[in-house]
């Protein structure tokens, strides 16, 4: 009824590891120098993009790729000291002892590609081991913790809220900032505010609400927009913290875009096409009534045009690209009526990228028969409320970035630029799902690759900033995406 299978067919034509570990332009001997930067004791502070996350999980192989390691490794030819990270025990993540309210296991091991129903999919893996601790090895400086949003870092005792600060935090009491500053820090790191509005999003704004206007971070469901003042706020008082304990310089990166990772991008926005004509008599049928019920809301005044076109459910036979029937929960309720709050998804949606299953199994015919429920499509509504709350917030970081006088990284500008592709020593990486190299499993985390890209993003602004001329790494020295 569907044809979805060309999508991973199409995503898996191209190759996806450069293996090729020379660089374009030989690289000459010289002196690496700190500029105005003090490396001696580099913190990163952040959330899973920190911490080296990937494949929807926390693994060893995937910490050592992570960012902020890269940069202590170019930062100790200039003064680095010691950078430490608190490793999982094993190369699959998860933990077996941690469930959910109804008994699951809630963080499994990470993705790997699997032949399932003919086509490469991702599954996860069972997780390997059980909650360990490493506190007793630390202090650690990579402090990037998955899960974490702006205000989770300032909050004492977010151990007893998130796992993976509990490995390595000093005490059951201690928030990561604290246990930051204790270390006296001379440079620092800060990524974080992603997932105050990331969650909404992935939850495609199912049970989120944008709390704009409200700072009382006490009140916050999982999958709510953090009010930007807020965010800024938290903000500021972890680069105050920082620079008290001593930091004299530090580089903050600003959010990204969610139209620029392939999690929103993979599943077209308008996804049934190859129906027949058999088909589209039975769908175009089945939805008369309901077309009929918005013709008489109309008639009544209870809807306008407008939103009576932008309602009407019709699907074209052929090659024609139809949307996706989908329950938009921000339509004039018409429950009084009977009529339910359905349309079709047009260019201005995202689908998510785990809503394939919905679209590719038969007995669900999800987006035809069944419609898809909230969690499965960024509406175009939710999609501007995201974009809305990154603009506010990238504002605030320009404007603190500013204000202390720090390096800033505009990954919003540049994981744009991933769309078309950013070359490096010969290699293009784009955010095309698993062929452009740059983005894990999960669609929202990098690889080894893309982690490597940001690292250089940081290079560019510490360089920039601080009259530093660390070097730069080769994505294609670190690790991609395995192919069984």
């Amino acid at each position: 009824m569907k044809n979805l299978n060309k999508l991973f067919i199409a995503a898996l034509a191209l190759s996806f590891v450069s293996c090729d570990n020379d660089f374009d332009n030989p690289v000459e001997d010289f002196q690496v120098t700190a500029g105005t930067a003090n490396f001696e004791k580099y913190i990163a502070l952040g959330n899973s993009l920190t911490s080296g996350y990937r494949d929807n999980a926390l693994f060893k192989s995937g910490q050592e790729s992570s960012y902020p390691n890269m940069l202590a490794g170019l930062m100790k030819a200039a003064g680095g000291g010691e950078f430490k990270t608190p490793y999982m025990p094993n190369d699959i993540g998860g933990f077996t002892d941690i469930k959910d309210a109804q008994g699951n296991i809630s963080h499994l091991g990470k993705l790997t590609l699997k032949i399932v129903g003919g086509s490469l999919t991702p599954v996860p893996s069972a997780p390997a081991a059980a909650l360990d601790n490493v506190t007793a090895a630390g202090p650690y400086q990579n402090m990037g913790v998955p899960g974490a949003k702006s205000y989770h870092l300032l909050i004492p005792g977010y151990g007893q809220m998130n796992p993976y600060f509990t490995r390595f935090a000093k005490s059951g009491t201690t928030s990561v900032v604290a246990d930051a500053v204790e270390q006296k820090p001379t440079f620092f790191s800060l990524w974080i505010g992603n997932n105050d509005v990331l969650s909404y999003a992935t939850a495609g704004g199912a049970g989120g609400v944008d709390r704009t206007g409200n700072p009382d971070f006490r009140t916050y469901g999982p999958n709510d927009i953090s009010d930007p003042a807020l965010v800024k706020d938290q903000l500021s008082k972890i680069i105050t913290a920082m620079k008290t304990a001593g930091a004299t310089g530090g580089v903050i990166a600003n959010i990204p875009s969610v139209t620029a990772i392939p999690y929103f991008t993979t599943v077209p926005s308008q996804p049934i096409s190859g129906l027949n004509d058999a088909t589209v008599g039975q769908l175009n049928g089945a939805y008369a009534v309901y077309n009929g019920g918005l013709a008489r809301a109309k008639a009544a005044g209870l809807i306008t045009d407008a939103e009576y076109q932008q309602r009407l459910i019709k699907f074209t036979a052929g090659a024609v690209a139809n949307g996706a029937v989908i329950k938009d929960k921000d339509l004039t309720n018409l429950g009084g009526l009977g009529l339910p709050s359905y349309r079709q998804t047009t260019t201005k949606d995202l689908i998510v990228f785990t809503a394939l299953a919905q679209l590719r199994d038969p007995a669900i015919n999800g987006g035809t028969a069944t419609a898809l429920d909230d969690q499965w499509v960024l509406t175009e509504k939710e999609v501007a409320r995201v974009e809305t709350a990154v603009t506010k917030y990238n504002a605030a970081i320009a404007e603190l970035a500013t204000a202390n006088n720090l390096a800033i990284v505009d990954t919003y500008t540049e994981m744009q630029n991933l769309k078309t592709g950013i070359k490096f020593y010969g290699q293009t990486y784009t955010a095309a799902f698993i062929s452009g190299g740059a983005f894990s499993l999960d669609g929202v985390h990098l690889t080894g690759n893309g982690y490597a890209i940001v690292a250089n993003m940081f290079v560019d602004a510490i360089n920039k900033k601080y009259k530093s001329n660390l070097r730069k790494v080769n994505p294609g020295n670190y690790p991609g995406i395995d192919i069984p």
